[in-house]
């Protein structure tokens, strides 16, 4: 029997890899071990409700702040993913059970129980299923909808790059109110950090969700610290916004194991800021960039900002 706690069994694609030392990290990455009550109610709902959590399979350092406040972020379809990115500390290999059919349900249980104001729904990639997950999504979002009908629901979604131009029609017909799809990082590191996918590839699926539906926010991300240079994360600033993608995070890329791509630098709070700072001078609407940044930390406050942020530009507010 497989036991996604064993490394070797978690990863083994990576299991024969050399091992990458993993640097100390900085004081400005230091964060609290996760505990209290907010926190272990939260846990207990995701348990109750049988559901798989991004915070603690990608092992992100913000569990305990957004656990406590209430926060998670879902992983439907399984927790074994069909490709095997270098950065990823989620479980890789054949997924062992087809999709179920009453997790739409569970998540929309559970997002009721916590009261959520705001959601964020993501998944591992399933290039086993013919549509990539797409209805199972949208059966999500529905759900979701149904059960919490003022709670606003953000996705982060796989690239659906070996399905028909169907499948993301039917996740955008679904209509959550954010769009999300990570680019990572930037085209030159593809080939060994991202290999399953391609860059242009993503960055038309956000293209295209906007040309189904102009109304819809579309978000995106990449890490630094991989190898990337300057140059190169100003270039997929202006790719993003050719693509008109409102909201852009930055953040910094953290090793799971010594087995995943090394960590090449720990980029300064500085730079950080020096990104922020380019990013709204291109014309993003919402720009998130810190070394703890990840796709759905602060996601709530986040798309109230990015709201409003529109409006502002729309001249209604």
């Amino acid at each position: 029997m497989r036991d996604l706690k064993i490394p070797e069994m978690r990863h083994p694609e990576k299991a024969r890899r050399p091992d990458n030392p993993q640097p100390k990290k900085p004081d400005w990455i230091r964060v609290r071990a996760p505990g209290g009550d907010g926190y272990n109610e939260t846990a207990k709902i995701m348990r109750e409700n049988k559901l798989v959590t991004v915070c603690e399979e990608a092992g992100c350092p913000n569990v305990g702040e957004c656990w406590s406040q209430g926060h998670a972020t879902m992983m439907i379809m399984g927790e074994v993913c069909t490709r095997a990115c270098t950065f990823c500390n989620i479980a890789t290999g054949k997924p062992p059970e087809a999709l179920d059919v009453f997790e739409p349900g569970r998540v929309a249980d559970a997002v009721a129980k916590l009261g959520l104001n705001h959601v964020v729904i993501t998944s591992v990639d399933r290039d086993d299923v013919e549509d990539g997950g797409a209805e199972h999504f949208a059966q999500t979002i529905r759900a979701v909808r149904h059960r919490s009908p003022d709670t606003t629901i953000e996705i982060l979604t796989p690239d659906f790059i070996k399905c028909a131009p169907e499948a993301l029609e039917k996740v955008v017909e679904a209509r959550p109110d954010v769009f999300n799809h990570n680019l990572e990082t930037v085209p030159g590191l593809y080939p060994e950090v991202r290999p399953g996918a391609r860059y242009f590839h993503s960055l038309r699926l956000l293209q295209r969700v906007k040309e189904l539906d102009p109304s819809m926010f579309t978000k995106s991300g990449i890490m630094v610290g991989l190898g990337e240079n300057r140059q190169s994360v100003m270039q997929v600033m202006e790719d993003m916004r050719a693509a008109d993608i409102d909201f852009l995070t930055i953040g910094q890329y953290l090793q799971p194991t010594p087995k995943h791509h090394a960590v090449d630098r720990f980029v300064h709070p500085d730079e950080f800021s020096a990104y922020e700072k380019a990013a709204y001078g291109k014309g993003f609407l919402m720009v998130s960039a810190t070394p703890l940044t990840r796709s759905s930390y602060h996601a709530g406050d986040d798309f109230a900002r990015l709201r409003d942020a529109r409006n502002k530009k729309l001249g209604n507010g």
